[in-house]
């Protein structure tokens, strides 16, 4: 009898371990395929098999997986957006073609583009940012004129807030146009900017798996003009009126979007005219699965694999605890010469999770997107007052030194 397998495209740092681990819990043997399984590191730990594989061609995907298919029985097929949104959509044509349960990947494909994304959220009248699409740099001055600044530039179509960066006046303005249009930026298709009202408030992130909302998370970003995740608290501090006005403007979201299967995340600013969406996001936010199963006892991960080969998901809260994230950023470019005090910081009562994502000599090139966190802490009590004190505690143990590179000569 062949074994059965599931498929996983591409990694990720965080959650890639935890869908390892839940594929092996029902007995199934993952297989991950990727440009470069190198740069996954849990993969050599995990008892996982990898395959090198073009995952930006269908083409290469699907002859891939009808070659395993002689060998294996596939039970399901899944993957990760990494720094390409569009590879979910991929994921959902390989799981048409094989016949698999999986995301709609029109829907996907609809989402992943910002811009159409915007078009059909302000058509059913959700609340967003006023915008507009730019191809140039003339076409972004104009835009930012019109909406007014500050402005949040952003590429169309991307993830992890690469290319996103607030513009508080003409020159950052400029300057984040000359990134974008300048060869620094990596384009997977022809360069087209969103040009965005800057909507002031708390930012939350609405956390879904088909169409019932399982948590809602508040978020902080660190010093502008990026957003970079610096800490998260889950559940947020929200009345019930709150929670459900925005729970009922997600699902809003999700029939102007068509998305009705797996995991989705949803990121909203609480304005002066109340909340407003960002963005909707066609897959599990990073670092949320961590904070939603042990707020709640609902491991997102672990149901999402389920729906992948075909079983129901169950998204029944078993406990309540309140649980808070850190995140933490460098704050100059170097070489880090030590990192230490995780194996402290773990120590204490009401830590459950410390995690280096670099080592010692490494070299620290801030990029102003999720790449910049070099560690984060998660803490959890029954207790905001409790937990944020625990994390506190623990952020505190940790400590590191960069060394400044040289300055040019």
């Amino acid at each position: 009898m062949s074994r059965k397998v599931l498929i996983l495209v591409e990694g990720h740092r965080g959650s890639g371990p935890l869908y390892i681990q839940s594929i092996q819990n029902l007995g199934l043997q993952p297989i991950t395929l990727s440009t470069d399984p190198a740069q996954y590191d849990y993969l050599k730990t995990e008892n996982s098999q990898a395959v090198r594989v073009d995952t930006d061609s269908l083409a290469a995907l699907t002859h891939e997986c009808t070659g395993l298919r002689a060998f294996y029985d596939i039970a399901g097929i899944t993957g990760f957006t990494a720094l390409d949104e569009l590879l979910y959509a991929r994921v959902g044509k390989l799981c048409r073609h094989f016949d698999l349960p999986g995301p709609n990947p029109e829907s996907i494909e609809r989402c992943c583009d910002k811009f159409v994304q915007r078009q059909l959220l302000a058509k059913a009248g959700v609340p967003i940012p006023a915008y507009r699409l730019a191809v140039n740099a003339a076409e972004v001055q104009s835009a930012a004129a019109e909406i007014g600044l500050p402005v949040v530039l952003k590429p169309a179509v991307g993830s992890g807030s690469s290319g996103v960066r607030l513009c508080r006046d003409v020159v950052e303005l400029a300057e984040h146009t000359t990134y974008l249009l300048g060869g620094k930026h990596i384009w997977r298709s022809s360069p087209r900017m969103l040009v965005e009202e800057f909507a002031q408030g708390p930012h939350y992130v609405v956390n879904i798996m088909g169409n019932e909302v399982v948590g809602i998370t508040a978020a902080e970003f660190g010093p502008p003009p990026h957003f970079v995740f610096r800490q998260s608290i889950c559940p947020a501090p929200l009345s019930d009126d709150e929670h459900e006005r925005m729970g009922n403007i997600s699902l809003s979201c999700l029939r102007a979007l068509d998305l009705d299967w797996g995991p989705m995340c949803i990121e909203f600013r609480w304005t002066k005219r109340g909340p407003v969406v960002i963005e909707v996001n066609p897959r599990l936010a990073g670092g949320q699965p961590k904070l939603i199963q042990l707020a709640y006892g609902v491991d997102l991960v672990a149901e999402h694999v389920k729906l992948v080969i075909g079983a129901d998901a169950n998204l029944r809260k078993t406990h309540l605890h309140t649980v808070a994230s850190r995140y933490l950023l460098p704050d100059r470019d170097g070489i880090l010469d030590w990192i230490d005090g995780e194996a402290s910081a773990a120590a204490v009562p009401g830590v459950a999770e410390v995690k280096l994502y670099v080592e010692s000599k490494a070299p620290i090139v801030r990029k102003g997107d999720y790449r910049d966190c070099i560690a984060h802490v998660i803490a959890a009590s029954p207790d905001l007052t409790r937990t944020e004190a625990i994390l506190q505690q623990a952020v505190d143990l940790i400590d590191w030194s960069i060394t400044s590179p040289p300055a040019n000569v």
